[in-house]
C-alpha cells in the first residue's frame, strides 16, 4: 500500500503542481500582459474602436449599423438580420452556384439598388448585393459609395461633385499598398456627412 502511495504522490504531485502553474501563466499572467500591452500601444483598438459623436457612444467602426434613410450612404447587406445583430454574427453559405441566391435574393437586391440608386444590371458592385463572410461588415467598396452619390446629394440639397469629395476623402487604400482592397466606412462618412451636409431635424436613418 506504501509503495502505491509513493507512486501516486510522485506522480500527481508534479502532475497537479504543473497544472496550476500553467493556470496562473495562462490563465492570469499572460491575459493581464497583453491587456496592458494593448491598453498602452493600441488602446482604442483595444477597447473595441468605439466611434464617438457628441460625447455619447455611437458605435465601433468594426461593426456596421444598418442605415435606411436616403440621406445616408447604405452598408452592404447583412445575414445577420437588418441590425446588423454581432451575436448572429455569420454568412448565408450560400455560394455562387447556389440558384437561390442567384435566382432570388441577389436578383432582388439587384432591382432594389437600380431602383434607388440607379446604375446598370451586370454593373452593380457585388459588395451592394451580397452580404460579407460575417455579416457584420462595416465597410463598402468605393464603386459602392460611388453609386450612391446621386442619392445622398438630391436628399441632402448638396453638390454631388461634394458629396463625392467626401467620400474619396474617406477612401482608405489598400494596406501596406497591397493588401487586400480600398474601403470606406460607412458610418464614419456618414458623421462627416451630418457634420458638413446637415440633414433635416427629424429625418430618419
Amino acid at each position: 500500500m506504501s509503495i502505491m502511495t509513493n507512486m501516486l504522490r510522485k506522480q500527481l504531485r508534479p502532475a497537479i503542481v504543473l497544472t496550476i502553474v500553467l493556470c496562473v501563466i495562462t490563465g492570469a499572467l499572460y491575459p493581464a500582459v497583453v491587456t496592458a500591452i494593448a491598453q498602452l500601444v493600441f488602446p482604442r483598438q483595444a477597447n473595441g474602436s468605439i466611434i464617438k459623436a457628441n460625447g455619447r457612444v455611437i458605435g465601433s467602426s468594426l461593426i456596421g449599423q444598418s442605415f435606411a434613410s436616403a440621406e445616408y450612404f447604405h452598408g452592404r447587406p447583412s445575414a445577420a438580420g437588418a441590425g446588423y445583430d454581432a451575436t448572429a454574427s455569420g454568412g448565408t453559405n450560400k455560394g455562387p452556384t447556389d440558384a437561390k441566391l442567384a435566382d432570388t435574393l441577389v436578383a432582388q437586391a439587384i432591382d432594389s439598388v437600380v431602383k434607388l440608386d440607379g446604375g446598370v444590371k451586370g454593373q452593380i458592385p457585388s459588395d451592394m448585393v451580397t452580404s460579407s463572410g460575417s455579416g457584420l461588415d462595416p465597410d463598402i467598396s468605393p464603386a459602392n459609395a460611388v453609386l450612391q452619390v446621386a442619392r445622398v446629394a438630391r436628399a441632402r440639397g448638396a453638390q454631388a461633385d461634394s458629396v463625392r469629395a467626401l467620400v474619396d476623402s474617406h477612401t482608405r487604400p489598400r494596406q501596406l499598398g497591397v493588401l487586400g482592397d480600398p474601403t470606406v466606412n460607412v458610418l464614419q462618412l456618414n458623421l462627416a456627412l451630418d457634420t458638413v451636409f446637415p440633414r433635416a431635424k427629424g429625418g430618419a436613418q
